[in-house]
């Protein structure tokens, strides 16, 4: 299957100061993809980038973005907007920030039909009911006429994901889509997504919480200080990590196959990414760490079919990872 999404060597800069370095991936029709990292590892950067949303002090320096063949960089501020919402679209972090305040959520959803299929108001906020029902928000036909503070945090990201599937996209990039939700829904938010997904959207999810990349994605990127560190599917990466980095994330996560299995946290801290160390960008915070480590950049190396790691020692790490059981992370 041809590649419906196509990141080739991504470098996004603000200045002189790289925040995404170098970063890589694909992603066919019906495909869950998740970027995971800590927080500033230049995960939603990444993101987007892809949909040409970067921040005004932010430019892809290099690198290339295509969607279904077409050079998205290369693309107007016309071109882009045309294929935001109808072919690419985004569910953001925050859904109250992300909602006008001052409008009420079923105007907001059918605005965009009003301006994207040219309908009438009447029908246009008969087709913001239909999309609210869809992704389970009771009494839709009364709550269209509600304001985004009148709803819990669940429902108004329900309210996020109906206005970003409206449109009925091909690709879904959801930036941390369960934070601060309780597990309960959570899980049903989890669920809706993977129902779209077996219908044929593809989807980018950006979150820190490897549980849910379990439950949600097939393929993974981690990410750490702009750069991709390790990639492969969900399945080797967790139970086989072959860089220190994954490793301890894996390592911090509590398991729910092994309640006794101990929880170690990764020493040190993020590296601040204007004053990068030198050498790999992780080594203060290794327990692999050598010289060469401090000295030399590991670059992104595939060392088995559908594996790759950023790592001089990625055997190494292998090797120790293998014999610890993540796969319940």
């Amino acid at each position: 299957m041809s590649a419906l999404l196509e990141v080739t060597d991504l470098v996004v800069a603000f200045g002189d100061v790289r925040a995404v370095r170098g970063v890589s991936f694909s992603l066919s029709e019906g495909e869950t993809l998740a970027i995971v990292g800590e927080s500033g590892s230049g995960k939603s950067l990444s993101s987007l980038a892809v949909l040409g949303l970067l921040p005004a002090q932010a430019r892809v320096e290099s690198g290339e973005i295509r969607w279904a063949g077409e050079d998205v960089s290369a693309m107007s501020e016309r071109e882009l907007r045309a294929l935001r919402g109808e072919q690419l679209s985004m569910i953001f972090q925050d859904p109250l920030s992300a909602l006008n305040p001052s409008l009420t959520v079923g105007y907001q959803i059918a605005e965009m039909f009003r301006r994207r299929r040219g309908l009438r108001r009447d029908e246009a906020r008969r087709r913001a009911v239909e999309a609210m029902t869809e992704v389970g928000i009771p009494d839709a036909a009364r709550r269209v006429g509600a304001y985004p503070h009148e709803f819990s945090g669940g429902m108004r990201q329900r309210v996020m994901i109906a206005m970003a599937l409206a449109l009925q996209p091909r690709l879904l990039i959801a930036d941390e889509p369960t934070t601060a939700l309780d597990v309960t829904v959570q899980a049903q938010i989890l669920r809706l997504l993977r129902h779209r997904q077996r219908e044929g959207l593809a989807m980018v999810i950006i979150s820190h919480d490897l549980g849910v990349v379990a439950r949600t994605a097939r393929s993974v990127v981690v990410m750490y200080a702009g750069q991709a560190v390790e990639s492969g599917t969900v399945a080797d990466v967790y139970t086989a990590p072959a860089h220190p980095y994954t490793l301890g994330l894996l390592d911090a996560s509590p398991s729910a196959r092994d309640s006794n299995r101990e929880i170690r946290p990764i020493d040190g801290y993020p590296p601040d990414i204007t004053a990068l160390p030198t050498g790999c960008a992780f080594h203060p915070r290794c327990p692999f760490a050598r010289e060469r480590c401090r000295t030399e950049e590991p670059g992104l190396r595939e060392f088995a079919p559908g594996r790759s790691s950023a790592c001089h020692y990625a055997e190494e790490v292998l090797a120790r990872g293998a014999a610890v059981d993540h796969a319940g992370a």
